[in-house]
Formats: C-alpha cells, structure tokens, sequence
C-alpha cells in the first residue's frame, strides 16, 4: 500500500498562486504595452498637427511634459522628439548624419515641451532672476515659446552647436537667438542664408 501524499502547506500554495497571477498580469500589461506604442506615437504627431491634447501629455509637469535628461539622440524614442513639427524632426535627423561624417555626435537637450513645463521653466527662471522681466531675456512664457509648438530643438554638447552654427542652414536649420547656440529652428531653406539671431 503507498502512503498517502503530504499535502501541500496552505502558505506555499496561495504563495505560488500569488506568484503566478502576478507574473501572467506583468506578461499581459508588457505586451499591451508594446503593442500600443505605435498607436500612442500616431496620437501624438496627430496632436502636434491638430493641436488636440493626448491624455497623460502636455497637462502638468511629469513624463509626458517633454523633459529631456541629458543628452538623447536625435532619433530617439520620445515625446520631445515625437512632438517635433516633422520637417524640423527631419532636418535634425539629416544634421544628426553630416555631423557624424564630420566626427560629431549631436544629440538633444530639448525639444518639443509641454506648456506646463515651459511655465516651470520660466518660474524657476524667476526665482533664480529675481524677476519675470530679467527672467524672460533667458526663458520665453509658454505663449512665446518655439518649443511648446514643436519648432524648436536644442542641441548638445557645445562642439556639436558650434558644429550646426557652422552647417546648420544646409538642413534649413538656424541658431534663432544670439545667446543661444544650442537653439535650432527651421529657419530658411536647405542651403539658403539664416536670419540674423535675435
């Protein structure tokens, strides 16, 4: 006669019940998830044409308000770059190339931002300025900003601005501010004469 099995200790069983149900909820949300982010990338350069609000995007200051840390690639996976007017996203890619030919990594501090974000900037300006009218000759109100509506990138590090400052308008791209020489527009045509900066 075979002994009866021991059964298995309640604590063990709900553990690995948990463990299970756990793991299948974290399989099915990852999977979700990538299968989504061509359908969110379509909302939000819909958004940038449209001017229509993405949920989670543009409302307050948080992952979606296009803050860059450091540097990224200019064909990177993000909001600041997926909200970019396309022409300018194009040009910044095809400067991205010529820089490499020339020994140069540009990448991007900043991009497109959310007018959240764009007011923290300016309010932090404030405090560090003292005052609104010393802080706007350093950052423009969310209404003046080129960054808010997609037409504005900045670029880094330095030897990659002095490189766009040099070549930039054969892509169209232009150092719109004089005490900027990270902020590119498209400005002229490619291969045309840049403005001079304000």
């Amino acid at each position: 006669m075979t002994p009866p099995a021991s059964p298995v200790p309640r604590g063990r069983l709900t553990a690995f019940v948990l463990l299970v149900c756990v793991t299948a909820v974290g399989l099915a949300y990852l999977a979700l998830a990538d299968h989504a982010a061509p359908a969110r990338r379509a909302l939000l350069a819909e958004a940038h044409v449209t001017g229509v609000p993405v949920p989670g995007v543009g409302d307050r200051p948080g992952s979606g308000d296009g803050r860059v840390e450091g540097l990224i690639a200019p064909d990177a996976d993000h909001v600041a770059l997926d909200r970019l007017d396309p022409d300018l996203y194009d040009a910044l890619n095809r400067a991205a190339v010529g820089a490499t030919e020339d020994g140069i990594a540009l990448q991007v501090s900043s991009g497109w931002r959310s007018r959240a974000y764009q007011q923290h900037l300016l309010d932090a300006a404030i405090q560090k300025y003292g005052s609104r009218e010393e802080a706007l000759h350093w950052v423009e109100t969310p209404d003046g900003s080129s960054h808010t509506s997609g037409d504005a990138v900045d670029v880094g590090p330095t030897d990659a601005a002095y490189w766009l400052s040099q070549h930039g308008s054969a892509y169209g791209l232009c150092q719109t501010y004089s005490n900027e020489i990270w902020h590119y527009e498209l400005a002229t045509r490619p291969g045309g004469a840049c403005p001079s900066p304000r």
